[in-house]
């Protein structure tokens, strides 16, 4: 069940602005939602219902950063929306 992961600019802007080590790890754990992007064991993944009634989908990366995106299952994309060091993305989204 391969997807293809589409990372939005601003997103990867904020991937070329960490240090390498935590870029390498980012990558990594993206790359990993082309496998399977859907929650399920394991808590790293989580689907959320936004007040509008947008779904998204939240990925813990190394207990430091949180990536937002969504799943296009008819087209098998990943699109990645917003990376956030985990406390900026509590704050934004709430602790949900």
């Amino acid at each position: 069940m391969n997807f293809e992961v589409k990372v939005r600019n601003t997103a990867g802007a904020y991937i070329s602005n960490v240090p390498e080590k935590s870029r390498r790890i980012i990558k990594n754990a993206l790359y990993s939602l082309g496998e399977n992007p859907f929650p399920g064991s394991g808590g790293d993944k989580e689907k959320l219902v936004l007040r509008a009634g947008r779904v998204i989908f939240r990925l813990h990366i190394a207990h430091t950063y949180t990536a937002f995106y969504s799943i296009d299952t008819e087209n098998k994309i990943i699109r990645v929306h917003e990376i956030l060091p985990i406390e900026q993305a509590h704050k934004k989204y709430g602790r949900l």
